[in-house]
């Protein structure tokens, strides 16, 4: 976490959290979900405004962690605001030696693969559950024709709870959604 945020922190403790409005799709794309976006439906059926600026998405990502729930959030400052995500809380990069990363840079060794009944692709691994960014499934796809990583069927539906995330927490948050608290 950036040092000016927990001198925000600091300075101003009793910030209210703020749902709806970011979004991360399984892609690792920022939306801003402003108050008409967030009128016209969940989550990524609108998504709202993808993010362009370096800037914003780096301080983002450095900021990016997780509660004790397994609510996903921003550090804005004083400020959480909660993520709306597509898919999982990462979304995995994976280079051409098959060394994988988060969409926000930090590295990461899968300790599982796992294939859901779409056909999407993931890895759980120390940081987390996330889902294997589509450019990269034909590298991924390489792996495991090597056996690096031999994927197991999974249930898409199932993940949240199994890892302990929350795909939405302003649906949690609203009471709409009785999504999984991390254990």
């Amino acid at each position: 976490m950036d040092d000016i945020v927990k001198q925000a922190l600091a300075k101003w403790p009793n910030v209210p959290d703020c749902y709806g409005w970011l979004g991360l799709d399984a892609r690792g794309n920022w939306y801003m979900r402003d108050d008409r976006t967030q009128a016209m439906g969940a989550f990524p059926a609108a998504k709202g405004s993808l993010l362009q600026h370096d800037k914003l998405i780096d301080f983002i990502q450095r900021n990016y962690e997780h509660d004790d729930a397994g609510q996903w959030f921003f550090q804005n400052g004083p400020q959480r605001v909660y993520v709306e995500l597509e898919a999982a809380p990462w979304v995995w990069r994976i280079d051409d030696d098959f060394a994988v990363s988060t969409h926000t840079g930090v590295p990461a060794t899968p300790t599982d693969c796992l294939l859901d009944e779409a056909g999407k692709l993931y890895f759980a691994t120390t940081l987390g559950l996330g889902l294997v960014h589509t450019q990269d499934v034909g590298i991924a796809a390489a792996a495991i024709e090597q056996s690096r990583w031999v994927p197991q069927t999974v249930e898409a539906g199932t993940l949240p709870n199994r890892f302990g995330h929350v795909l939405s927490p302003a649906a949690r948050q609203a009471g709409r959604a009785n999504m999984p608290a991390a254990s």
